[in-house]
């Protein structure tokens, strides 16, 4: 079996070490557009031209799917890239809202994710299906994905951004971008005893084995 895993940095790589303690047998494929940084504040059609660039080499591997580990051009390109591709099995990723949804007891939850993601269609989606009734706060973390590519996250401004989220009575957290996995641990130290914080990594392991079972 080969997997592989397409970001526009090194956000992929907290997901492909997640498959790779899932599906130890497995061959996990890596690919990324570090040239093209951030992608949070490019406009879709740039986002889609360089994500379906970018993860040449995977359709040229021929993986059995490929997951895009990147919330940014899942929320933009995804379904441009199952057009142009019809024959690959893609994974996307995307804010977990209706897990957040799931675990509130206040109503109020935090979704840290790049300015595309937030604009995106698909996110909007998310909100109308899963947050009809929840107050969705949506912090400026436009350049904590850069930041983080370059190991130079404000520590002081991250602790105010979920001070904020905290006070505003915000009791789980999403993290909407694969970047901010690495600071994961930060995050939830930081909202110890207030707020959840969740990401997809173990979701997408269980649709891969799902996209598996279901494949000839």
């Amino acid at each position: 079996m080969r997997l592989g895993v397409f970001d526009s940095g090194i956000g992929g790589e907290a997901i492909a070490r997640a498959l790779r303690d899932a599906f130890p047998g497995a061959e996990i494929l890596s690919a990324n557009d570090r040239a093209g940084l951030p992608y949070g504040d490019k406009p879709p059609p740039e986002i889609i031209r360089r994500a379906n660039a970018a993860i040449r080499p995977l359709l040229d591997a021929r993986c059995d799917i490929i997951v895009l580990a990147c919330n940014t051009a899942t929320a933009v390109a995804i379904d441009t890239l199952r057009a142009l591709h019809p024959a690959q099995k893609f994974i996307g990723i995307e804010p977990m809202l209706k897990p957040a949804a799931a675990l509130t007891r206040s109503g109020v939850v935090a979704v840290c994710a790049t300015r595309a993601t937030l604009s995106s269609a698909r996110y909007r989606r998310l909100l109308e299906t899963h947050a009809g009734n929840l107050r969705v706060l949506e912090p400026d973390c436009s350049d904590w994905a850069s930041l983080i590519e370059n190991n130079r996250l404000n520590r002081a401004r991250l602790r105010d951004t979920i001070e904020t989220v905290c006070r505003e009575g915000a009791d789980v957290i999403v993290l909407g971008c694969t970047h901010y996995h690495w600071i994961k641990k930060n995050i939830s130290a930081l909202a110890a005893g207030r707020a959840r914080v969740i990401e997809p990594s173990g979701a997408i392991a269980r649709r891969v084995r799902e996209l598996l079972a279901t494949s000839p």
